[in-house]
């Protein structure tokens, strides 16, 4: 398979338009167009539906698109772990949600994992909070930071941080009557966080805007007005600051962040190994 038909075939679907993709990925609209359906013909079905103006995948393109997807990131990981120079003879990969990298410290614990085993190269990982323990089962990972602790035969947890989430509105002063009226912003964190969220009966409504990222909701609180539930390390310099504010008198969820790796690894002695570093969660304010 030419990973190249298949990072072709991953642009066209993302832009639904071949004209668009072309510029993409510098090549001539022809040259897209031949690149798939040299893959169409190889898997003997149709990708795209090519109407004027309206280029969409066929059921054939949607079936197709998380295995392209995965096929290019194991085929990026290979070429990384092939290449490996004689300095670097390990790499270990970590992934986590891009709402628990945004954390503060995590950049600290990559630092001095990096002193404590310098011949180990790091790859940094996104991965969805629903995918990561398929990633850590199927091995495309080899650790991860999560908010959940995932209960699976064979995997090791350690809980490096414990933390907090507060209730914060753009607004001094709200109080729980008040909560009903003012437009909320839910970030996906993890199970736990979701089913304490659930049972605040002031929050129940449709949130005007759901990430998973703390980041892109603090800067949407910035220019609008509204609410929603945030780990601390996050929002404290906008507390401190006066732009944001704890609605009084709501419930402080506690949270924890963990590692996590399967057991069945080959890596696992360096895995151990950087279990042991020390972890701790800083605030911006801190930097």
């Amino acid at each position: 398979m030419d990973t190249e038909l298949l990072r072709t075939f991953l642009e066209v679907g993302k832009t639904r338009h071949f004209g668009r993709a072309a510029e993409s990925l510098y090549l001539t609209q022809s040259a897209v167009s031949f690149r798939i359906r040299q893959l169409e013909s190889q898997l003997g079905s149709p990708l795209f539906s090519r109407q004027r103006g309206n280029v969409h995948l066929t059921p054939a393109g949607e079936r197709l698109l998380p295995y392209a997807e995965s096929i290019l990131q194991t085929w990026g990981r290979a070429r990384q772990d092939v290449s490996l120079s004689e300095n670097y003879m390990e790499q270990i990969s970590l992934g986590a949600s891009s709402s628990v990298w945004e954390l503060g410290g995590i950049s600290d614990w990559i630092n001095e994992s990096h002193q404590a085993l310098p011949e180990v190269a790091f790859r940094m990982e996104s991965v969805s909070r629903q995918d990561i323990v398929r990633a850590l089962l199927e091995k495309s990972i080899d650790m991860a930071l999560l908010g959940d602790p995932p209960k699976v035969e064979g995997f090791k947890l350690k809980q490096v941080a414990s933390f907090e989430f507060k209730l914060v509105s753009t607004q001094p002063d709200v109080n729980f009557n008040q909560l009903p009226s003012i437009p909320l912003a839910y970030l996906d964190w993890s199970t736990r966080f979701s089913i304490e969220h659930a049972r605040i009966a002031e929050l129940q409504k449709t949130p005007l805007l759901h990430a998973s990222s703390s980041n892109v909701i603090v800067k949407f609180l910035s220019a609008n007005a509204g609410l929603a539930y945030l780990p601390e390390p996050v929002v404290s310099k906008h507390i401190d600051d006066g732009k944001l504010f704890i609605v009084e008198d709501s419930p402080v969820m506690e949270q924890s962040l963990y590692l996590c790796w399967n057991e069945d690894n080959d890596k696992v002695n360096l895995i151990n190994q950087l279990a042991k570093v020390p972890f701790e969660l800083r605030t911006p304010s801190d930097d």
